[in-house]
């Protein structure tokens, strides 16, 4: 668990991955209780891409990261508030939503989709950053 921080310093959240001098951002940043979520792809922990060619298994992999990253803070994908999903396709984006559904159970979570020509990592066919709001009570 974090230690507690003030509603003006900013900290990176990490999750279960070590943060590298080479990186030029983090997984996650907190400020006060909201945590704010980077843009995340379905890669597993050798940094390949889940399920290439497949929307649904990347979303999925996505929200496994992005729990991991949560629950370092107690907090968990319930406590998301807003979503933002760029996606480079749209063949089997309704079939993200079950998945979106399978985390976050809160229908007041407000969420955006974006479609873009491509990203930064290759085979992906969505990223997502979201929010957080840190819960009185850890999960």
């Amino acid at each position: 668990m974090s230690e507690p921080v003030s509603d003006r310093a900013i900290v990176g959240v990490f999750g279960p991955w070590a943060w590298s001098e080479k990186y030029t951002y983090t997984p996650g940043a907190r400020a006060g209780k909201l945590v704010f979520l980077s843009g995340t792809t379905g890669t597993d922990e050798n940094n390949q891409i889940v399920g290439p060619g497949d929307i649904v298994a990347q979303t999925r992999q996505i929200y496994r990261k992005f729990e991991q990253i949560l629950r370092s803070v107690g907090a968990s994908c319930e406590d998301i508030i807003q979503t933002t999903d760029h996606i480079v396709t749209t063949e089997n984006y309704k079939g993200t939503a079950a998945v979106r559904r399978e985390f976050i159970r809160n229908p007041a979570t407000t969420a955006t989709g974006v479609i873009v020509a491509g990203l930064l990592r290759e085979g992906a066919l969505i990223e997502i950053s979201a929010v957080a709001v840190i819960p009185e009570t850890p999960r």
